[in-house]
């Protein structure tokens, strides 16, 4: 059930860098893109959680979606954030991403509102006809208070167009008729690929990406690399994402900016807890290094 072939194994849900001024910092942005690209990610998921996408106006998010697939590292995909809680936007911004040429949308489930099932599938019927392009499933139900049972996502893959998962509830890791099942949470990526699934959509994968394709290319050592990484995973989560990847970034010398509120950055305990596991992977930046 590999999908190396399709949108890849390690997508890197990638930060959206800004300048002092907390502008979207373009150069930055393509750069990193590059830089991912050079040390294992397959694809990257653009205006993601990670990537601030809330905090965005459609022509910033738009924007990101355009520099991704303009400058798309040869070789990889770039799958466009485009979930909202309102249907009739997140038809629009799906419909928008698809013109910009990504490979596949992430679709949220709607936050707040707290739709019924017969909602959800309404919701997704919308979004589904809006594109051409397969559509990940968003569960998060940390961030959005409902979960999606495995029941109810074998339903929603009867969706034409529907065909993954990014599954952030741990406790619902499993197959789902229908569905290729990416890991929406570091510290799953192994499970899911025991069970079967494509890969992972990936935080840590901005730091230890190279180690990350290992656990694709050498199943036969996957337990002992996720074992090597669980100090990054969790140092990853310290504090809510994506604010301890953006400092660890900046730590590891690639600086990507602040965060818009009403995310803060890191302070200085968090930074201390983070930049004690780069030291221990050889990750942490020279004094000088830019």
């Amino acid at each position: 059930m590999s999908d190396v072939a399709g949108l890849g194994a390690i997508l890197t849900a990638i930060v959206t860098p800004f300048d002092d001024d907390l502008n979207l910092d373009e150069q930055a942005f393509v750069d990193l893109l590059h830089h991912l690209a050079a040390h294992g990610s397959d694809g990257f998921v653009v205006c993601g959680t990670t990537g601030e996408a809330s905090t965005l106006t459609d022509d910033e998010h738009m924007r990101v979606v355009e520099l991704a697939v303009q400058h798309r590292p040869e070789g990889t995909s770039i799958v466009a954030g485009a979930g909202v809680n309102d249907t009739r936007h997140a038809v629009h911004l799906t419909e928008r991403a698809t013109a910009l040429g990504v490979d596949a949308v992430l679709s949220v489930t709607p936050y707040y509102n707290k739709p019924n099932r017969r909602g959800i599938v309404a919701h997704y019927q919308e979004v589904a006809k809006a594109t051409d392009k397969p559509i990940i499933l968003y569960n998060i139900p940390s961030r959005v208070v409902i979960d999606v049972p495995n029941d109810l996502l074998a339903e929603l893959a009867q969706i034409e167009g529907i065909d993954y998962v990014k599954q952030a509830n741990n406790d619902n890791l499993a197959p789902v008729d229908g569905l290729g099942i990416y890991a929406g949470n570091d510290e799953i990526l192994l499970r899911t690929l025991e069970i079967g699934g494509c890969g992972g959509i990936c935080v840590a994968s901005h730091l230890v990406g190279d180690e990350m394709r290992r656990m694709i290319d050498e199943p036969q050592n996957r337990a002992e690399i996720d074992a090597s990484l669980r100090d990054v995973y969790a140092a990853m989560g310290v504090t809510t994402n994506p604010i301890p990847v953006k400092a660890a970034l900046e730590l590891a010398g690639h600086p990507v900016g602040g965060l818009r509120l009403p995310l803060v950055e890191a302070d200085e305990e968090e930074r201390a807890q983070i930049a004690a596991v780069l030291e221990r992977h050889g990750l942490l930046a020279s004094a000088g290094t830019s």
